[in-house]
């Protein structure tokens, strides 16, 4: 996996995969980062990358040759979905981290100010996705967050691939609680079935935990996987 980062803060994306999980994961060439910045391909000699909006308003809007020059640089994988950060997008969800992780490439388009030139969605032509009805000061935290997302699905990042497969939402629940050492912490109590060695009743228990526990917080989570599982 390959992840091609289009921003105006290249070391804001460089840091965040330069710790924990990440960086060992990177480390391992389970994927590669490369940040690559329009002001590097800017025509203006301040490294100008945006100006006033046509027709009026607030803010500043990005410019389309820096962000499509900057674009057309990045050498594609035949297997290659780029991907706009965008409030406007489709919400991330499980299901989309999944297909993600299949491909070989994602390059991502970071925004700033008041967002994109549209002649960059016109030539680009980038799925965009959102991780939120919320605006930010900019992709990068979005970017970040589908980076994240994406390489906990890849083999090698995590110390068992198995923990990604029970994360919430993998199943279409929330995930089940945990518990580890001591057994009683204030009066609280490990459950009596996590200490039993019984793999079923485990398991049994996990189950009905994260069916509760989505019943309650996500209800339209639960009766989704309720009808779909009917």
């Amino acid at each position: 996996m390959r992840f091609d980062v289009l921003t105006l803060f290249p070391e804001m994306v460089e840091q965040f995969c330069n710790y924990s999980i990440m960086k060992r994961a990177k480390e391992r060439d389970v994927f590669s980062l490369n940040v690559v910045n329009p002001r590097d391909f800017t025509l203006d000699k301040h490294k100008k990358v945006d100006d006033t909006p046509y027709g009026g308003g607030a803010g500043m809007v990005l410019m389309a040759q820096p962000y499509v020059d900057a674009y057309e640089s990045i050498a594609q994988a035949d297997n290659t979905v780029t991907i706009m950060l965008s409030p406007q997008g489709e919400p991330l969800t499980d299901k989309i981290v999944n297909e993600l992780s299949k491909v070989e490439q994602i390059i991502l388009l970071c925004g700033h100010y008041e967002g994109f030139d549209e002649r960059i969605r016109d030539i680009i032509k980038p799925r965009e996705i959102s991780i939120g009805d919320f605006v930010l000061t900019g992709g990068e935290l979005p970017a970040l967050c589908l980076i994240d997302a994406v390489s906990r699905k890849l083999e090698g990042t995590l110390g068992k691939i198995e923990s990604a497969e029970e994360d919430s939402f993998s199943n279409g629940l929330l995930e089940y609680p945990h518990y580890t050492k001591p057994r009683e912490y204030r009066g609280l109590k490990v459950p009596d079935v996590l200490l039993n060695g019984n793999h079923k009743e485990i398991n049994d228990f996990r189950y009905a935990e994260s069916l509760e526990r989505t019943k309650k917080r996500r209800p339209d989570l639960y009766e989704k996987f309720i009808k779909t599982s009917s």
